[in-house]
């Protein structure tokens, strides 16, 4: 799967990109990323690529011309019907596990991140979804592109190494519901006189399988009660 990221600061990616999954991915060329420079569609000597809000204000706000520039000559190079472009912004759906998988489906996404005051309101024409990572104002889109590569990269096969991990996380499918995963212990057993549950010392598989799944419940229940309506 290729992700395609435009942003203003491609350097801003380059140390997560260079660590443990997304590394290996990277390398066994499941996923590949490319970090395009907005300012290359610049059509001035300087690459500026923002101006001044009609109507007055604080802040400059990115053009929709170079960004429109951008996009069409992307998508010549990508040549796949199987592309999404998606625009990363406070105002979009906010970014959850169904949304994740929906997009892990495509051949191709692109990434737009924000930056200064926004971007001209005609770009929101120019794509095919918007995304948010939940209601508070970062400085730029990068966080949130990131947010989004790393839970769509991790549903591409073979990125993740045990594919059952998957499907026992938070926010997975089970039974038919979306649920908070099961409480997790390793050693040691007995720490501060907090114990390791017995039922994960006896060895039995199927009384293990239904406390986990007893657990994901009542943790749930608690927790995000909404996700089980």
């Amino acid at each position: 799967m290729k992700f395609i990221i435009l942003t203003l600061f491609p350097e801003a990616f380059e140390s997560y990109l260079n660590i443990s999954l997304l590394k290996r991915a990277l390398s066994k060329k499941l996923i590949t990323v490319e970090l395009k420079n907005l300012r290359d569609w610049a059509d001035n000597p300087h690459k500026k690529v923002d101006d001044r809000p009609y109507g007055g204000g604080a802040g400059m706000v990115l053009r929709v011309d170079v960004i429109d520039r951008a996009l069409r000559d992307i998508k010549l190079k990508v040549k796949s019907k199987k592309l999404k472009v998606v625009l990363l912004t406070p105002q979009g759906k906010p970014l959850n596990q169904k949304i994740a998988k929906r997009l892990s489906k495509f051949n191709a996404l692109i990434l737009i991140c924000g930056r200064y005051e926004g971007f001209d309101e005609r770009v929101r024409s120019l794509v095919d979804m918007e995304i948010s990572i939940g209601d508070f104002v970062l400085t730029g889109g990068e966080i949130p592109a990131l947010a989004v590569l790393d839970t769509v990269a991790r549903l591409v096969p073979g990125v993740v190494g045990k594919e059952a991990s998957l499907t026992e996380e938070s926010f997975s499918e089970s039974a038919g519901r979306r649920m908070l995963e099961y409480p997790q212990y390793t050693r040691p057993e007995v720490y501060k006189k907090m114990k390791v549950p017995k039922i994960l010392l006896t060895g039995d598989h199927g009384k293990v399988e239904a406390w986990r799944k007893s657990e994901a419940l009542k943790k749930t229940k608690k927790r995000r009660p909404d996700l089980l309506h």
